[in-house]
C-alpha cells in the first residue's frame, strides 16, 4: 500500500566512514521509500568532507534515485545539530526523518517511524537500550542528564537516537527556535508537540571523530543554555560563604576573650587578629551576595536575548 505522504530523509556526512556507507544506505531506503510513499527526497548535508568522494559514490546509482538527491556543501565545518539545522531549513516534506548511517541496513525503522506517528504523534525517535562508550564518558552522560532532569523543565529522554521523524508543524516550530547555541535534543523537548519512541537494540555510541573535549563542550553549551544549574550552584555558595564566614567570626569571639578556639585548642590571641578576621568575612559574605545577584540579573538578560516564543500553537480547531 502506497501511503500518500511526502517524506524528506535528512543525513550528516562528516567522515569518510560515512561516506562508505552512503551508497547502502541510500539504495536502501530508496528501495523503502519507493515501495512505501508517494514522494520523497534525500538531504544530505556534506560537513566539509571531500565533494569529488561524495560524487564518487552517488554517480553509479540510478537515475530514479539520484534525481531525488539534493547535497548541501557547508563552507566550513560546524557542530552536527547546526549541519542538521541546515537540512531541516531545507525539508520540503510532510514529515522529515533523520536517518542515521547506524541504521543503513535497516531502510524498514522509517516506515515503523511513520506508521506510529499516525497514532496521534509528531515526533518520533528511535530509544537505545544501552550506551557503549568508556567509562569517563559514560560518567560525563550520566551528571550531564542529571542536570537537565534536575535543573530544567525539559523531559529529554537520555537514551534516545538521533534518528526521528517529525511531522510538519512540529518541525515548523522547531525552525522558530533559531539559537547560535544549539541542542537539538533540548530543542525537541521544548516545541513540545505529543512524542513517542520505538525501542533499538542499536546501541547509543559517540562518533569516531567526536573528542571527549568535544561532548564536554556540548554539555556545557547545553547546561547554560537550558538549566538554572550555574545560579543554582551560586546560590549554595552564598550561603556556604555565610556558614563560613559566621563560624569565622564566632571563633574569632572566642579566642578573643577565652584564648580557645573551636576545637578546644589553646591558642594566644593578637592584637587585631579577630578585627581582621570578622572584616575580612563579612566582605566575603557580601562578595558571594552580590555574585549571586548579578547572575540572577545575567539569567535574565540571557533569556531575553535568546528570544524564544513564549507559546508555540500546537493546532487550531473550528466547529
Amino acid at each position: 500500500m502506497i501511503r500518500h505522504s511526502f517524506i524528506s530523509v535528512i543525513a550528516v556526512l562528516q567522515s569518510h566512514s560515512h561516506i562508505r556507507t552512503l551508497q547502502a544506505w541510500l539504495n536502501g531506503l530508496y528501495g523503502e521509500l519507493s515501495e512505501q510513499f508517494s514522494d520523497f527526497e534525500f538531504i544530505i548535508v556534506n560537513n566539509h568532507c571531500s565533494v569529488a568522494d561524495i560524487d564518487e559514490v552517488i554517480r553509479p546509482l540510478p537515475e530514479d534515485l539520484r534525481k531525488n538527491i539534493f547535497m548541501l556543501n557547508l563552507s566550513t565545518p560546524v557542530s552536527r545539530d547546526n549541519a542538521l539545522l541546515a537540512g531541516l531549513d531545507r525539508a520540503n516534506g510532510d514529515y522529515t526523518v533523520i536517518f542515521d548511517f547506524d541504521f543503513a541496513g535497516q531502510p524498514q525503522v522509517l516506515t515503523q517511524l511513520w506508521e506510529r506517528s499516525q497514532q496521534g504523534y509528531d515526533i518520533v525517535y528511535l530509544r537505545a537500550r544501552e550506551r557503549r562508550l568508556p567509562l569517563s564518558q559514560r560518567l560525563l552522560y550520566r551528571i550531564f542528564y542529571f542536570i537537565l532532569k534536575r535543573y530544567s523543565q525539559l523531559r529529554i529522554d537520555p537514551w534516545a537516537h538521533h534518528t526521528r521523524l517529525i511531522s510538519r508543524r512540529a518541525l515548523n516550530s522547531l525552525l522558530r527556535l533559531r539559537e547560535n547555541s544549539r541542542y537539538l535534543k533540548a530543542n525537541y523537548a521544548l516545541v513540545g508537540y505529543q512524542t513517542a519512541f520505538l525501542p533499538t537494540e542499536v546501541p547509543l555510541h559517540a562518533e569516531p571523530e567526536t573528542t571527549f573535549g568535544e561532548q564536554f563542550r556540548t554539555a556545557l553549551v547545553a547546561v547554560t543554555s537550558f538549566t538554572t544549574f550555574l545560579r543554582s550552584l551560586l546560590l549554595w555558595i552564598f550561603l556556604s560563604s555565610v556558614i563560613v564566614a559566621a563560624v569565622a567570626v564566632f571563633n574569632a569571639v572566642k579566642v578573643k576573650f577565652t584564648n580557645i578556639d573551636i576545637f578546644g585548642d589553646r591558642v594566644e590571641s593578637l592584637s587585631g587578629w579577630a578585627f581582621l578576621v570578622v572584616l575580612m568575612s563579612v566582605f566575603f559574605a557580601i562578595t558571594c551576595l552580590n555574585l549571586y545577584i548579578m547572575s540572577i540579573y545575567l539569567s535574565n538578560i540571557y533569556s531575553e536575548i535568546k528570544n524564544r516564543p513564549l507559546y508555540i500553537i500546537e493546532s487550531v480547531k473550528r466547529y
